[in-house]
């Protein structure tokens, strides 16, 4: 054996254990990415929980926004990345459920190309319409839709995006129909449903409860378990009578597959102590949405579960998929 091939041998030997690739981890800044523009729902959960993971780890998690095609381009770019647990990104479920189904081809796949660590946080789906719109509950809304079908319009953020598919799974699920108009990005989707240009949107609750606080917008039903403590006199979709829409979106971080079982572990345990802190558990509420740490296999289940369900939907209102 030569000088400089025992160094060599000596290194792969270490690096084949798992337990020393996850020892001295981390051992320099992290780089968490954000697969959507700053300000939003997902880059607002990063940062919260970014900062106080990398408390928990002794590294700095610095956050990079990626943002582009539903979540496509930053998510691509981060399954690409070396699988050292140096790279996370930010798996929730407009870019691990549901984009994967709306085009033609995906640059990923979100089960295949990607390691759960854990979810983060479930945020509950809104329905708000335009105070002007004669409905102050869910029912006397779908009587509204059933009466005038070609009356009414809902804005999203966009073909192909979460508040375009739950608007679609709304109108399968109650048979009622409204013309679809969509936008680039939910503020001005919203913008235009306080000037009564369009009538509905389907929304989360951190980007329209300043709206809905100025009464400025109308909420008829939130998708979650139970009423959110920021409004408690809004029904679940559940209570409406729609259990099929009240599933909360989840927000959760995952990592380029095959990075190391340990370091992995390592991860989930950081996240479950940060996500245990009551700063960022009142963090978190005050966006109006819930903590929710898991284990990986339970995220893993989750993503797999949820890419199933948006897969079905798009085959069931036969949406005609992007290229």
């Amino acid at each position: 054996m030569t000088p400089t091939k025992f160094p060599l041998a000596i290194l792969l030997a270490c690096l084949a254990v798992p337990g020393l690739a996850a020892a001295d981890y981390p051992d320099k800044p992290i780089r968490l990415v954000v697969p959507y523009a700053v300000g939003g729902t997902t880059d607002i959960i990063a940062r919260v929980v970014g900062n106080k993971l990398g408390m928990q780890l002794g590294q700095s998690v610095i956050i990079e926004n990626k943002p582009g095609a539903g979540g496509s381009i930053g998510s691509a770019y981060a399954a690409k990345q070396p699988a050292d647990g140096y790279t996370l990104v930010m798996a929730v479920e407009s870019s691990h459920a549901v984009n994967p189904n709306v085009y033609a081809k995906s640059a990923y796949d979100p089960v295949r190309d990607f390691a759960p660590i854990s979810n983060l946080a479930d945020v509950p789906n809104v329905l708000v319409v335009n105070p002007a719109l004669p409905a102050q509950d869910l029912a006397a809304f779908l009587k509204l839709l059933k009466a005038d079908p070609n009356k009414y319009a809902f804005g999203s953020s966009g073909n192909g995006g979460l508040s375009h598919m739950n608007g679609e799974l709304f109108m399968k699920t109650t048979g009622t129909r409204m013309l679809h108009v969509p936008y680039k990005g939910l503020g001005p989707a919203l913008n235009d449903l306080v000037a009564g240009q369009v009538q509905v949107v389907f929304d989360n609750i951190p980007s329209s409860y300043p709206l809905i606080q100025g009464q400025r917008i109308r909420p008829l039903a939130v998708a979650a378990k139970q009423r959110l403590k920021v409004l408690p006199d809004v029904p679940t979709y559940a209570e409406a009578g729609l259990p099929a829409m009240n599933n909360p979106s989840w927000f959760g971080l995952a990592a380029p597959a095959g990075t190391p079982a340990p370091v992995l572990d390592k991860l989930n345990a950081a996240v479950r102590q940060a996500l245990a802190d009551p700063a960022t558990i009142d963090a978190i509420e005050k966006q109006g949405a819930v903590p929710s740490p898991m284990s990986r296999d339970e995220f893993g289940a989750l993503i797999a579960q949820s890419y199933g369900h948006w897969k079905t939907v798009v085959e069931d209102i036969k949406f005609e998929k992007m290229q």
